[in-house]
């Protein structure tokens, strides 16, 4: 027995899969036109157990990748129910020859997707690369060991036509493991976890507390300063300074009875007031503290 086969969740279906009994061409013929040309959901349950064997064969390749077999498993027959679906009857080949190609497919695409949290390409390119990198280094060791990790990157960078930043992003992702933010310190005595060690961006609480006291100081010094202006002057400054929608020149003039030149004066006159009485002022209000 297969070690896989002691697999609790890829176990039953790899025993049913090598009990399935292999399919002559015609056989083969016969269900995909039935399930190709009629619709008929028996023939292609027969069709994807007789081809079980292909899918866990081809799962078997990715398992060093830190994915669940199981999870390649049942991806590998969402790439084989996707051949079925394209298959063409007028081709002269062998389902399985076809349906190879799109159970690697998505074996391939579902491993990129999942065997890290940080998301990589998944261009052909990047994914020839992530596939064949291993495989390239260690060709290219054996037969240079005294090339160093920048010269080997190099080297697959020409071998492969990537870019050598790509490549060296390549080595430090497979040559590292996640870490959860949660995972505890080692050699720590206490309970804390790595996500304690962050530096946070927000400002510390006596800043907040120092921000908000500034805030209430300005406030208070602007309130005072607009007690300074004349009433239409303190109305065009709430107007057009202070609203949350700035009302325009004209729209005041109308309110105001003038025309829109005289209110660009008002304003220019009182916000020169506001910043004389601002700049006179000692900033500090003793009833605020």
């Amino acid at each position: 027995m297969a070690y896989y086969e002691r697999d609790q969740s890829v176990g039953p279906l790899a025993r049913l899969a090598r009990k399935a009994p292999y399919l002559s061409k015609e056989e083969e013929y016969k269900l995909l036109e039935g399930w190709i040309v009629k619709g008929d959901h028996r023939s292609l349950d027969k069709l994807s157990l007789s081809h079980s064997r292909l899918v866990i064969a081809q799962a078997l390749r990715f398992k060093s990748y830190g994915v669940p077999l199981s999870d390649l498993i049942q991806e590998g027959h969402i790439g084989l129910m996707e051949a079925a679906n394209r298959f063409q009857l007028s081709k002269d080949v062998r389902f399985a020859t076809y349906a190879s190609w799109w159970i690697k497919s998505f074996i391939q695409d579902y491993v990129l997707r999942n065997q890290s949290i940080v998301r990589g390409g998944t261009s052909s390119r990047q994914k020839m690369l992530f596939f064949g990198f291993k495989r390239l280094r260690a060709e290219l060791s054996s037969k240079n060991p005294d090339l160093n990790e920048e010269q080997l990157h190099q080297r697959i960078s020409e071998k492969t036509g990537a870019k050598l930043r790509d490549i060296r992003m390549m080595s430090s992702r497979l040559s590292r493991s996640d870490t959860s933010l949660n995972a505890s310190l080692k050699g720590s005595e206490t309970n804390l976890q790595l996500q304690d060690t962050l530096a946070a961006d927000e400002p510390l609480p006596d800043e907040l507390v120092e921000m908000h006291l500034d805030q209430e100081r300005a406030k208070h010094r602007l309130s005072n300063a607009i007690k300074t202006l004349l009433p239409r002057e303190q109305r065009v400054i709430k107007d057009r300074k202070l609203a949350d929608e700035s009302v325009t020149l004209e729209a005041l003039g109308k309110k105001l009875g003038v025309s829109k030149e005289r209110v660009r004066q008002i304003e220019s006159r009182a916000m020169q007031k506001l910043k004389d009485a601002l700049v006179h002022s000692d900033g500090y209000d003793a009833s605020s503290s």
